[in-house]
């Protein structure tokens, strides 16, 4: 199968790719710069799109990126003893990253999404990846696929509006999403950012560590992707979680249990606003117990469904 994956050079798409690979599959990156096995976003929107079997999106803006905002506040922000008016940096991920976070998503979707509807012979599946912030954050709710959502903040608004983007007229092209939760595997994702302060017993739980934690080893997550891609029966909203809920306490106890460390020091929530600024904080500091009731009915068998299992394999 040859399949084209958008975004294909982050750190899904590169596990992604190995395991189609593996498979006997042949990859195409969508990317901004050309290179081998490559094409890029602007030869795509003019040149339409490749003859494959079967497309992928995993392109935009990391959201929970801290280095964009200390980079704003850094260089952007004038402040009072520089005799400019005090401007806070949450106006600033208001009025900008916002509008690169939209752009990001938004726009390749519907760029791949229109290539495909244009196709002489269009791809058997289409797959798009989005996120579990669809779902509103609660202490007591469980979701499922087919829970309402997608309409209460930002994150939850840009996940409707991302999904409407990538749906395409008709049936010829079997559809996919997959709303995935944060990703945990070796050299990306959200441990990246854990490892050093954990390694240095400084580790513990976010704010009041109650919230939900909804966790996918990245394993899993290309797996499901793969699974989607190459099985015909599979259409629809997938949930991108493991089968096993953890709350954000429980996380961090399984990691500094990986790493030989105790996890007992809590990241205080004005530590993570002051860091992220407060509406993206809300992705730390408040989750969901997300189920993958469809995941599995399509029949996908984890490689790592319990968080302890997975976090000793990627720490090893």
């Amino acid at each position: 199968m040859r399949v084209l994956v958008g975004g294909g050079t982050g750190f899904i798409g590169t596990a992604l790719s190995q395991l189609l690979n593996a498979r006997g599959h042949e990859v195409t990156l969508v990317s901004r710069q050309p290179g081998p096995g490559r094409i890029t976003w602007d030869e795509l929107a003019a040149s339409g799109l490749p003859s494959c079997d079967a497309a992928v999106n995993l392109a935009g803006e990391n959201i929970l990126n801290p280095l964009r905002r200390s980079a704003w506040a850094l260089k952007l922000i004038p402040t009072r003893a520089q005799g400019g008016e005090c401007t806070t940096d949450e106006n600033l991920w208001n009025e900008t990253f916002q509008k690169e976070v939209l752009r990001s998503r938004l726009e390749t979707t519907q760029l791949l999404a229109k290539a495909i509807t244009k196709a002489p012979q269009p791809p058997k599946a289409w797959v798009l990846v989005t996120g579990v912030a669809y779902y509103q954050p609660s202490l007591t709710a469980e979701y499922d696929e087919d829970s309402p959502g997608g309409d209460f903040d930002f994150f939850s608004n840009l996940v409707t509006k991302w999904e409407a983007a990538a749906r395409l007229p008709g049936d010829s092209t079997r559809q996919v999403v997959v709303r995935s939760g944060v990703v945990l595997g070796r050299g990306g994702g959200a441990i990246g950012h854990m490892l050093l302060p954990f390694r240095l017993g400084l580790g513990g739980p976010i704010g009041s560590g109650h919230q939900f934690f909804p966790w996918i080893h990245i394993g899993d997550l290309a797996g499901i992707l793969t699974h989607a891609l190459e099985a015909n029966h599979v259409h629809g909203v997938l949930n991108g979680v493991a089968p096993s809920s953890a709350t954000n306490a429980e996380f961090a106890q399984a990691l500094g249990a990986a790493l030989g460390h105790r996890a007992f020091i809590p990241v205080p929530s004005t530590i993570v606003q002051a860091v992220f600024g407060r509406e993206r904080a809300i992705m730390l500091l408040e989750g969901q117990k997300v189920i993958p009731r469809r995941t599995l009915a399509t029949g996908y068998q984890y490689s790592f469904p319990e968080l302890g299992a997975a976090l000793k394999e990627i720490v090893a």
